[in-house]
């Protein structure tokens, strides 16, 4: 089987995971990484085992195919472009670009020279998900009508020891954490026809409460808390809420209602959870897991406990679809879709007025058991 030679660009916390988990993957092969910061690139190439390199090296590097863009936000458009420049097919980390004309500078040059963009999440390809979207094409809840999603938690500085870029204009929670809801929504609904938006911040500044710049101050210069309205070409409108401001609550991650129930998704930050579905009847039925390969448990979590994580599942059906001439579940069409809506969403935010989007997508082909199996070692 032919093999592509993947470059990672980036090594900070999210390379580790790329690096532990590309290999359950078939036609996938880390050869070399690389970091502005040469120490830091060391010290994850002698974790792995792998080639540390500068990045015009690695950019150079004949036996690098594909390289996956982990920098921080405000650079992923910069440095994919140069990915693409290089002859490079490209997978970058959420979110692919910070604005619209961005993304579409890129597919313009990955057009030009024939080369493929992808782009994370690819947490709707995991188990819970793809049942999910199983059910609502099996008709088990009817028409999709209506529904909420929402990620409400307070802010990156409890955690993080370096989070100032969250707060700057490109990240912020629906930059951040949206693209995971709207990846699943339009895995489960397709593309969205117009949004409008309040935003907010609670707070000017943030303090960090963690690890060595414990006490430091950040600056806020971005929304931290945005309600959205998503209308959907196919008539669906879905609330979608992403704040950094709320200390606790009781909302649950994802709800759509159906003419004949109501559909339970889990968190889609996660690749697992349970499914449920409300019927017409009042009742509350647990569905049974299928036999999913993105869906069992291999990770421990310290806060949430046995998880299923398989980060680079996107990149590998990237990979396999760039080997079969295939459309890529995790394609840069999408992840372009994506990007418009929360960009219009922040837009919308600030004039007060509903935005109607100017891009469109399908809605990614299914991934079901055997096609999962099919990406696996």
């Amino acid at each position: 089987m032919t093999t592509l030679g993947l470059g990672i660009i980036g090594c900070g916390n999210i390379s580790a995971a790329y690096l532990r988990l590309a290999p359950l993957f078939k036609g996938l092969e880390v050869r070399a990484v690389a970091d502005m910061n040469m120490d830091t690139a060391r010290a994850r190439a002698a974790e792995f085992n792998v080639v540390a390199q500068s990045v015009d090296d690695l950019l150079a590097n004949p036996a690098v195919d594909v390289v996956i863009n982990l920098t921080i936000p405000d650079a992923h458009y910069a440095v994919t472009k140069r990915i693409l420049q290089a002859g490079k097919h490209a997978y970058s980390e959420k979110p692919l670009v910070l604005t619209l004309a961005e993304g579409e500078d890129l597919r313009a040059l990955a057009a030009a020279r024939g080369l493929a963009v992808g782009c994370a999440p690819d947490t709707f390809l995991g188990g819970a998900h793809q049942q999910a979207r199983a059910l609502l094409d099996e008709g088990k809840i009817g028409t999709i009508t209506s529904g909420c999603a929402a990620v409400l938690n307070y802010g990156m500085e409890h955690w993080h020891p370096n989070p100032d870029f969250f707060f700057l204009p490109g990240a912020g929670p629906m930059l951040d954490l949206g693209p995971y809801y709207i990846a699943n929504l339009i895995n489960l609904l397709g593309p969205v026809k117009r949004v409008a938006a309040l935003t907010s911040s609670a707070q000017d500044v943030r303090t960090i409460s963690n690890g060595p710049r414990l006490g430091e101050t950040v600056p806020v210069k971005t929304p931290t808390n945005i309600h959205a309205l998503l209308h959907f070409h196919n008539g669906a409108t879905i609330n979608l809420s992403t704040s950094w401001d709320v200390f606790h609550h009781k909302r649950n991650h994802f709800e759509l209602y159906g003419t004949e129930g109501t559909l339970y998704v889990p968190d889609p930050n996660f690749f697992g959870g349970t499914v449920e579905i409300g019927h017409k009847d009042g009742s509350l039925e647990t569905v049974t897991p299928w036999d999913h390969p993105f869906g069992v448990a291999n990770q421990a979590h310290p806060k949430h406990g046995a998880l299923a994580n398989y980060r680079t599942a996107g990149l590998a059906d990237m990979v396999q679809a760039l080997l079969t001439g295939r459309d890529a579940r995790c394609s840069l069409e999408r992840t372009l879709h994506g990007v418009e809506v929360m960009t219009a969403c922040l837009t919308s935010g600030e004039s007060g007025e509903f935005v109607t989007l100017t891009t469109t997508c399908s809605r990614p082909e299914a991934l079901g058991i055997a096609e999962a199996r099919a990406l696996l070692v």
